[in-house]
Parts: C-alpha cells; structure tokens; sequence
C-alpha cells in the first residue's frame, strides 16, 4: 500500500512500529528515523524476521527543519507519524510542509521552557496545510485520540447533541516501585503539577494542581481516587462539539506517587528554570528525568490494568441520555503481544491506526484537523481490529 516514515524511538513509537508490521498489507515499508540511529537499528533488526514491511533506519534531528526535509524528500514518504517530542511538532510540521508529506501527531505542540498545553500553536498552520493540499491531523493516541473519536461517535449515532462530558483516565497498573512515571517523566510531571482547567459555559474554569478530588468504581478495576487536570483535547472538543457545556478530564493517582511528586516539587526537582550546578546549566526536571525508571523498562514488571473512556450526558429525540464508552487494557497481555506496558500500548495503537487512515485516503482534508472532526467508524472498527476493543453502558455511574 503505502511508506510510513515514523519519527521518534521511544515505548509508544516501539508500539506503533510493532503494529506497523503486523498490518503489513497497509504499510509495506517504514523509515524509523531518531536521534539516536541505534535504537532504530535495534527494533529494525528484531522486527524484520516477523513482518513483510520492509524497514529502512536513518539519523535525524527533529529539531533541523533543512535536515528533516532532506531526509523526507530522499525517502518520499506517504506520511508522516510524529512520535518524538511535543517540543519538536512545528519543526517537523514545517518540515512536512516543505516536503509535501501528510503528518500525524499524538500529542500537542509545547513550548520547552513553559508548560503550556494548546493548540493554538498547531492551528496557526491551518491554512498553510490547505494551500499546500496535504492533511495534518493532531491528537492521533488515546487521550488525546481515541477520547474524540469516541466523542464523534457517541454525537453521530446516539444524540442530537452532547451537553456535558467526563474523560476517564484510569491506570491501575502496578510496576513495583515507589515512584516512577508510566511514559516520558519530563512531559508526565510537567502536566500533573500544571494547574487544572476545565471548560464550562463557553470559558475556562482553572484549578489548583490536584484540587477536585472525585472517587469513581471503574469497570473490572474497582474504585479510584481521580483528579481534575487540563487536557488539550478539552480545548479541541469545545469547538467541535455542538452544545457542548462542560468538559472535564480526571486520570487517577496513587497515593504514593502523589506523595513522592510533591517532595519532588517542594525541593524544587520538578523545575524547568535552569540552574547553573559547578559551572553548567541544567534543567532540574531533566536531571529527574534522568535518575528515574525508563518508562520503557516498566514492561516487564507492570500487572494490572487501564480503563479509559468518556462519559456523555446529552439529548435524543428531545429526552436526556448518558452513555459511556470505555476501553479496557491489561499490562501483561500488551508486553506479551508487543514487549511494552498498556500507557505506551493505548497509545501506539491509535497512533498506527491514524496513519493508516490517512496514508489510505479514507481520512483526508487538507489543513490542520483535530481527530474529532473526521468520520468515527473507520476508526472505532480499527480499534476493535488491532488491539483496543471499546465497550459501552447506557446505565453508567456519573461523576458529580
């Protein structure tokens, strides 16, 4: 069918290329390219005895737009999956841009020295996009992801228009230490200690980090604490819902990590100000980055589960429904299937399947789209298909 180059090398790009190679039929050859050429040559050689695609490797720097364009008019991909940093979005965008090549992220544009969650950065590149005829579709993981298409799907064929919904993020995944972070600690940490924010009446409602508290039973894992923090795809939903009155985001925590976190916090470790430490700058966050587990790593270790979804409260044929669609995923059985943990799993998946959508034409527009503002059931039927089954209850328990 089709050349996928994917960018970045890390748990959920391991995921994504795993999957890749079983849907060989659609993708026939890959470009992995990184920073760091031997992690590719690393996943080239154990994946190639498995899969019919044929996989090429090559060393790249996102943050390069000339370099990445070079590489991207030698390679002539039919799209490109953006699975490296948030930071490096618009230089690869640029780069796609130069070089006419479809793009597909997983995970908003921000800033590096200021934890900043929007979307406005990416969205300025709409018309840009429409004029070079090419589709750049944001948000392709789960959260954000598949938490708008199930928001097109539940306004496409079970109301007349959504008033109010709660995304759920759940992991109830056990790794055995005291603190460690389930994907890339600088980005994780930068958004749990960010202040929380939810949408509400047409405006923003800001919160303390970890201020609203809510105690939710999820299916097949059991009662959790969860609280409110910003997500970036609060932002995109908004506009694309109609009639849409609030939306708000809840993802779980322990209490240990909660308390491993702020210690981090008050002696300043979770910092990214810079620092001069015996004649060198450095950022502190990073520096944490550093010591603490590889997310990759937790594989192995990590039993239990996630349960992530969405609660909709809305209006059919003139009467209030709810409706809750979900997403069940167990640790051991992804790191069985794919050598890595349910966080990073949930979130290659999509990602894979995104790409297909688009490099297959069954999603494209040109400009810049978030996921939600494509058709849902090409996508939902993939989720079924690779790996992510979603289930729904019309009877579900509320979030107050």
């Amino acid at each position: 069918m089709g050349k996928a180059m994917i960018i970045g090398c890390g748990g959920v790009a391991s995921v994504a290329i795993h999957k890749c190679c079983q849907n060989s039929e659609v993708f026939t050859e890959l470009c992995l390219a990184s920073r760091t050429k031997a992690k590719c040559d690393a996943l080239r050689d154990k994946l190639a005895p498995t899969t019919a695609t044929k996989i090429s490797t090559a060393q790249v720097d996102a943050n390069n737009v000339a370099e990445l364009t070079r590489l991207l008019e030698q390679e002539r991909p039919d799209v490109v999956l953006n699975l490296a940093l948030p930071y490096q979005d618009l230089s690869i965008m640029e780069a796609c841009l130069a070089a006419r090549v479809p793009y597909v992220d997983t995970a908003n544009y921000e800033p590096e020295d200021t934890a900043k969650f929007e979307y406005k950065w990416q969205w300025a590149y709409r018309e840009r996009f429409e004029q070079a005829g090419i589709t750049a579709l944001l948000g392709s993981g789960f959260d954000p992801g598949v938490t708008g298409v199930f928001s097109a799907y539940a306004l496409k064929h079970h109301f007349d228009e959504i008033n109010y919904i709660d995304i759920l993020d759940c992991n109830a995944g056990d790794h055995g230490y005291p603190f460690a972070t389930n994907f890339n600690p600088e980005i994780n940490i930068r958004e749990v200690s960010a202040n929380g924010s939810y949408w509400e009446a047409g405006q923003w409602v800001e919160t303390a980090p970890m201020e609203i508290k809510r105690v939710y039973n999820f299916p097949e894992v059991g009662e959790k604490d969860m609280y409110l923090l910003h997500h970036e795809e609060l932002e995109s939903l908004a506009l694309n819902m109609p009639g849409i009155k609030r939306i708000r985001f809840f993802m779980t925590f322990g209490q240990s990590y909660l308390t491993h976190l702020k210690c981090l916090e008050n002696v300043g470790m979770t910092s990214i100000k810079p620092i001069e430490f015996e004649g060198k700058q450095i950022v502190p966050l990073q520096f944490l980055k550093a010591v603490l587990p590889d997310p990759a790593s937790l594989g192995p270790r990590t039993k239990g589960k996630t349960n992530i979804g969405c609660i909709f409260t809305g209006k059919k044929d003139g009467q209030t429904k709810h409706y809750y669609l979900y997403n069940v995923c167990d640790h051991e059985e992804c790191y069985k299937e794919v050598g890595s943990q349910a966080v990073a799993y949930t979130t290659g998946v999509p990602a894979m399947i995104g790409a297909m959508l688009v490099m297959q034409g069954v999603w494209n527009t040109p400009g810049v789209h978030n996921i939600e503002e494509f058709d849902p059931d090409p996508f939902m039927d993939a989720l079924n298909r690779w790996g992510l089954p979603w289930q729904e209850s019309f009877n579900p328990e509320l979030v107050d």
